[in-house]
């Protein structure tokens, strides 16, 4: 391949450290070792492409948007909402900017596209993607809560008076309904009752 790939090597190594950035805001609720940023952006992806396709989106799109979500905080760091009160996170576009420069053109491009849509919060995919981050916010509130966290209570009403799809809604509900365990008792044959 003609083109140097070291900046994009580069990158993949830092973006390996959302691995180890952990969701601030959780230590607020009493969360002693809270998600990653990683794992919180793997399963909002999966939302997104779901949330998408109950709207009629484009679901992997929706899901691509997801997956770039949350990259700018390798440089950041997790800011929560009581932080950024005092100190405004970087621009999500500005920091991806410097995360791509010396990458191939085409790809550096595509990835500032695709956080650009993001943030601008237009299109149906970045209005799913959204509420993906909220969904996945208010689901990891609820594991919390049933881990004995019942501070997290607070992240689960916020998380769903920001949602904007119907779907999203709908699903919110849903979760909200059960357990964190029925799904193993609906596979496994066992009643829900």
């Amino acid at each position: 391949m003609a083109d140097d790939l070291s900046a994009v090597a580069r990158f993949l190594y830092e973006a390996g450290t959302l691995k180890h950035t952990r969701r601030t805001g959780w230590w607020m609720a009493g969360v002693n070792d809270p998600e990653s940023v990683a794992e919180h952006s793997w399963r909002t992806s999966l939302i997104a492409s779901l949330i998408a396709k109950l709207e009629g989106a484009d679901p992997a799109k929706a899901a691509f948007l997801a997956v770039w979500h949350d990259t700018q905080e390798t440089r950041t760091g997790d800011v929560n909402y009581v932080g950024k009160k005092y100190a405004p996170g970087g621009d999500p576009q500005a920091v991806t900017a410097d995360q791509t420069a010396g990458m191939p053109e085409a790809l550096a491009a595509a990835i500032r596209d695709v956080v650009a849509e993001y943030e601008a919060k237009e299109s149906s995919e970045a209005i799913c993607a959204r509420d993906a981050d909220k969904l996945e916010c208010l689901l990891q509130g609820i594991e919390y809560k049933a881990q004995g966290y019942a501070n997290a209570q607070r992240w689960i009403d916020n998380s769903r008076g920001r949602l904007v799809t119907e779907t999203g809604k709908r699903l919110a509900d849903e979760l909200l309904g059960q357990g964190s365990l029925d799904w193993l008792r609906v596979a496994l044959g066992e009643s829900n009752s």
